[in-house]
This record gives C-alpha cells, sequence and structure tokens, in this order.
C-alpha cells in the first residue's frame, strides 16, 4: 500500500467515527491553545518589565540602605544598620563618574483642598528626579533646583489626584494641604509619566527636605545615582561604596546595584516564571496522550475483522503499524494546528484587553507545543498500532 493510499484510509477511518476523533481534536487543542496562551502571558510579563526598567536608563545606579549578599535583591531588601542622610546623597557628587543625583523619601498621607482629601502616595526627591526618571510634564513646571535642605513649599501633582481634588478648575498656583503643611502646586505631571513601582498619575511630588519633615522621616529611601555613561557604571559604583563606607566609619553597610543588575534579576525569575508554566501546561499535553491511547485501543477493537481481512490479504505488520501511527499523527497535528489558532486568538485577546502588554507567545513555545502534541499522540498511538500490528488474521476474522 501507498503512502497516499495509507493516508487516505487513516483520513476515512477517522470521519467514519467523528464524535471520538473531535474529542481527541480537542483534547489536543486545549493542551496546545494552554501552552500557547501561558507562554505568552509570561513572556509578555517579561518583556513588559524590561521595557519599563530599559525606559530608566542604562546609566543608573541605586544606593539603598542596608547590606544585602544577593545580588539585585538588595534593591529591595536589606539589613539596615544606618540611615542614609542628604548628605550622604550630596556627597555622592565627590565621584568624577557620578553626573547627578536624586535622593527618595516614599510614604503615603493625605492630601485636601477644601472640603476635598484624598490619601497619596508622597515621593519627596530634588528637581533632578524628572530626568533620572523619565517622567514629563503636562503643565506648570517641576520643583526648583538649589540646595535640598533650603526648599520651597512647592508641590507637584499627578493627573488623577487634580481630577480628584480640582476637577476642571485652575490649579496651578494654588494651595494643597499635605498632612499639616500647605504648598503650592506648580506642575502637574504627564499621564504617561509611568515607571516601575511608581504611578505618576496618583503620586504627589515635593522637595525632599519637607517631605522628610512630614513623614517625621530622616532617612533616605533610596539615592539615584546617573553616571557620566554606561562605561563609567563599575567606578561609579565603587566610588559609591568607599565614600560612603568612610561617611559611615568604616562600614559597609549599604547596597549600590546597577539598574541593569536589577533588570536581570527580574530577567532571570521571569523566564523561569514562563518555562514553569509552560511545563504545568504541557501536563495537558500527557492527558491528551493518554486519550488518544485509550481511544485508539478502541479503534483496534472495533476494527478487528477489518485488520484481520488486510493481513489476510498479505498485508505487513509494518503496513497496520503504520495505518494506526497515521491516524494518531493526524489527529494529533490537526489538534495542535487547532490549539495554535486558538492560542494565538487568546493571546490577541488578552492584548485587546491589556493593552500595556504586548501578548504574543515566543517562537519557541510555538513549535514545541506542536512538537510535544505530535510526539505524544505518536508515543501513545504505538501501543495499539502494536497490538493491531500483532492481531493473528485467523483469529480476527473469526470475531467478527
Amino acid at each position: 500500500m501507498r503512502t497516499a493510499d495509507t493516508l487516505r484510509t487513516a483520513i476515512r477511518a477517522l470521519l467514519r467515527h467523528r464524535a471520538r476523533s473531535g474529542l481527541m481534536l480537542l483534547a489536543m487543542a486545549i493542551g496546545v491553545a494552554a501552552v500557547v496562551t501561558l507562554t505568552a502571558l509570561g513572556e509578555s510579563a517579561r518583556q513588559y518589565v524590561a521595557s519599563e526598567f530599559t525606559s530608566l536608563g542604562t546609566e543608573l545606579l541605586i544606593v539603598s540602605p542596608g547590606r544585602s549578599e544577593t545580588r539585585g535583591a538588595g534593591v529591595f531588601f536589606g539589613d539596615t544598620t544606618r540611615d542614609l542622610t542628604l548628605d550622604d546623597a550630596i556627597a555622592l557628587l565627590r565621584s568624577p563618574a557620578v553626573s547627578r543625583i536624586a535622593p527618595l523619601v516614599v510614604g503615603t498621607t493625605l492630601a485636601s483642598t477644601g472640603s476635598l482629601q484624598r490619601e497619596v502616595p508622597l515621593i519627596g526627591t530634588t528637581a533632578e528626579f524628572l530626568e533620572l526618571r523619565r517622567w514629563k510634564l503636562a503643565q506648570g513646571r517641576f520643583l526648583p533646583p538649589g540646595d535640598p535642605e533650603r526648599a520651597e513649599n512647592v508641590c507637584v501633582i499627578g493627573a488623577k489626584v487634580r481630577r480628584e481634588l480640582y476637577g476642571p478648575r485652575p490649579f496651578l498656583g494654588e494651595w494643597l494641604r499635605i498632612a499639616d503643611r500647605r504648598c503650592r502646586v506648580v506642575g502637574l505631571l504627564a499621564t504617561e509619566g509611568r515607571s516601575v513601582g511608581m504611578d505618576a498619575d496618583q503620586v504627589v511630588v515635593m522637595p525632599v527636605a519637607i517631605a522628610q519633615d512630614l513623614l517625621d522621616e530622616q532617612s533616605l529611601a533610596r539615592i539615584l545615582v546617573e553616571t557620566r555613561g554606561r562605561d563609567r557604571l563599575p567606578q561609579a559604583q565603587r566610588d559609591a561604596v568607599d565614600i560612603l563606607r568612610e561617611r559611615h566609619q568604616g562600614e559597609e553597610d549599604v547596597t549600590v546595584v546597577s539598574q541593569a543588575a536589577v533588570l536581570a534579576t527580574f530577567d532571570r525569575v521571569l523566564a523561569s516564571l514562563t518555562y514553569t508554566l509552560a511545563g504545568i501546561a504541557g501536563v495537558s499535553l500527557a492527558v491528551a496522550g493518554i486519550l488518544v491511547m485509550n481511544v485508539m485501543l478502541v479503534s483496534v477493537a472495533q476494527r478487528t475483522a477489518e485488520i484481520g481481512l488486510l493481513k489476510a490479504l498479505g498485508a505487513p505488520r509494518r503496513q497496520i503499524l503504520a495505518g494506526f501511527l497515521t491516524e494518531a499523527g493526524l489527529l494529533s497535528a490537526c489538534g495542535a494546528l487547532l490549539g495554535l489558532g486558538v492560542g494565538w486568538a487568546g493571546s490577541l485577546l488578552i492584548g485587546s484587553l491589556y493593552p500595556v502588554l504586548t501578548v504574543h507567545p515566543p517562537l519557541w513555545a510555538v513549535l514545541a507545543a506542536f512538537a510535544t502534541a505530535l510526539g505524544t499522540g505518536l508515543v501513545f498511538g504505538a501501543l495499539p498500532a502494536r497490538r493491531a500490528a500483532a492481531l493473528d488474521p485467523v483469529h480476527a476474522l473469526a470475531r467478527r
């Protein structure tokens, strides 16, 4: 029997049992669609985080209080032994590799005007913060430059704060009460000014010294340090550690990491998450393979007489084996293609619901899902095919 005849026979056998074939197609399609959709979500999350960090620039160092031995994680955790102060931040400018710094104090407080009030995230910083964070202004101006310890009572607000507290009326130059202090609104952050961990729509930005007084917090949460070029990052990192060690009586009690190191940590974590999601979804392909095996065993039992007739006419063992494996392969391939289509459609739907994410499955996941589905179908279809090929023609015909 030629290859074309074997393929034609397999297609006819599948069409004779549409419900059974449809069930196996659905099982394979669900498994492949799960792999494609989940890996698309994992990959889009990884790319989103990478783009957010990259948008901050590659020449940025982050200085945090506390010493951590885990690379990258020290940006968020550390065993604090000494506070970071404004004087520490200013001292970092002594390094020839540092171009500018932005000290940060972060907290939550109440903002109010008239009878309206809301809780807002408060950021205390300096004029350099706007450029370091790559944020933009929609109206007005940012914090005034100058000595951070002698600051004016001014603030810059986000778009959502403006809508909820001022509505459509003019707000520039108006007074806004932050906790127990009044400050004049001098600027409005642009809506597109978003960054990892901060939403420019909801924050109020004030001079760092005033924010420290309001929050009763003298320690800085972070110091952002911009270097004079990417090639100066190692020198700036060494200088920052040396300068702060000298100021802290010889103790190295801060963590200094580059933006690239933080990104690399997130990238590894999210890549591992993507592979884990793919593995979990791949379990459904194994379940689909077991279903293929069971249904093919039923098919062998139902077609015993047909197999016996083929063998009585001289069909060799390998031809019977090839016929059943072709059926399993066709079902697996068609189910995989259907699953790929459903997975792509699901990815597009999620992308339309969450435009901030670029949801598309990675090529390796598409190829792996298709190959795994096809391989699973053939592997689990091998046992029924071997059982069919091993039938004795006389006994098979006798069971008609």
